[in-house]
């Protein structure tokens, strides 16, 4: 597997919201690449517009990305009260990639983010 880069972006990721940047602070069109990961490896996030994804990117107090090179192969991000609750959202890893841990790697990168490592409780949105 080729080297893997996590990044913990700006509250409301402006880089990526704004400017598509990736690792580095490279442009690579990770915006886009947001959009096609969610189409493509996320049933319950198809089909959101670019204007919701900007919403949600910039109302989201943790926003974590996982970057093959300059591909982007996972997603999660939290909105939260930054005392009492916060909600871990839209966890997502690239097909090809499951069952290697990355899915772990974005969760404990939220669960660190010192936004959200002391609130009381933390919780999971799924569908399932």
């Amino acid at each position: 597997m080729q080297k893997l880069k996590l990044l913990k972006h700006a509250p409301g990721a402006p880089g990526l919201r704004i400017f598509g940047l990736g690792p580095n602070f490279l442009p690579t069109k990770g915006f886009l690449q947001l959009k096609e990961l969610l189409n493509n490896h996320a049933f319950w996030a198809r089909n959101r517009s670019y204007k919701s994804l900007r919403k949600l990117l910039q109302r989201s107090t943790v926003v974590v990305t996982l970057w093959q090179n300059k591909r982007l192969v996972g997603f999660g991000r939290a909105t939260s009260d930054q005392i009492y609750r916060a909600v871990l959202w839209d966890i997502v890893v690239a097909d090809d990639l499951q069952g290697k841990g990355l899915g772990k790697l974005v969760i404990e990168a939220l669960l660190s983010s010192p936004e959200i490592k002391d609130v009381e409780r933390i919780y999971l949105m799924t569908t399932h």
